[in-house]
């Protein structure tokens, strides 16, 4: 999957939001486009059904980047490319927080789900069908376009939101690494699955989504690895995260940007021992967000501290 910036331009800003789109939807949004030509009298709603998966895709990535700025992430980009949309979030990592972030996104599309259905039904009350073929053809279309992406959103296949979602379920029993391992290895069943079914059809489309698919399949794999060797280690139960509430680990992880020394900064209060710089923020090894020293300090901590610094509680 390209970054924000490969290969793509920016369309603009919505609600603090930058759009980028990758220069592929164009060849595919075209191909789509002639392919649908023969449904229609005239391109133009060829033009207009494809447009309308964009907005609904748009839409969709939105749901997810408002409901991670909800639970105090961040969320400032989203790409559309020929395989969907992305929406950059990083909700903080907590399991519900980063499960409000992904279901968002489907459940657009179920909000979504009534109108087209009405829109669908009153068509055919109208007797459109016969009247107005194009409108008619267009307005079912739409309607199937939002179907299709829900559900095809919901199979709980990573990195899908499906699978993203059953993650974020398990998270709460196994945990943050255990959870992450064993949606991947799902995905990795039904990423397999999908490419037989790929090669049965012979369709190129789905078995490109199959290879995206198992790519970040094995690349979430390989990170729940890591994070399941992090959690091993010894902790600092004096310290908790703001953000994920985990407790930093003990000993030499934090590296100085500027001599490049790997220093302990909590047992050296955010100051290198070789060249002497001072940080005014430490950055968390589990979710990576940065805080200054003393919002680390947790509630029982601080209060201990604050009243051997002052006992008489001025």
């Amino acid at each position: 999957m390209p970054t924000a910036r490969q290969g793509s331009f920016r369309l603009g800003r919505i609600a603090g939001v930058d759009l980028y789109l990758h220069w592929s939807w164009f060849i595919v949004a075209a191909i789509e486009i002639e392919l649908k030509s023969g449904r229609y009298s005239s391109v133009l709603w060829s033009v207009l059904e494809t447009l309308s998966l964009f907005l609904i895709v748009l839409v969709h990535e939105f749901g997810h980047a408002m409901a991670c700025r909800q639970t105090g992430g961040v969320a400032n980009t989203i790409l559309l490319w020929p395989l969907g949309g992305v929406a950059y979030v990083n909700p903080p990592q907590r399991p519900g927080a980063m499960l409000w972030s992904i279901a968002a996104g489907p459940l657009v599309n179920v909000a979504l789900f009534p109108f087209f259905a009405a829109a669908s039904r009153f068509a055919g009350s109208q007797g459109w069908e016969q009247t107005q073929p194009d409108l008619y053809n267009f307005v079912l279309a739409v309607k199937f376009i939002n179907l299709i992406l829900l559900v095809f959103n919901l199979l709980p296949i990573y990195p899908l939101d499906g699978g993203q979602i059953l993650r974020s379920l398990l998270w709460f029993v196994l945990g943050r690494g255990k959870s992450l391992a064993v949606a991947t290895v799902i995905g990795f069943i039904g990423a397999a699955a999908l490419v037989i079914y790929s090669l049965i059809s012979r369709s190129m489309w789905n078995l490109a989504i199959s290879a995206y698919m198992l790519m970040n399949c094995w690349s979430g794999f390989k990170g729940a690895r890591t994070m399941l060797a992090q959690e091993k280690l010894p902790r600092r139960q004096e310290f908790a995260c703001p953000s994920c509430l985990m407790a930093p680990p003990l000993g030499e992880r934090w590296k100085c940007s500027n001599c490049s020394q790997v220093f302990d900064t909590f047992a050296t209060a955010s100051v290198c021992p070789n060249c002497g710089a001072q940080y005014g923020k430490t950055m968390c090894l589990h979710c990576h967000q940065q805080y200054p020293m003393a919002a680390w300090v947790t509630g029982q901590h601080a209060t201990a501290r604050a009243a051997a610094a002052d006992p008489q509680g001025r």
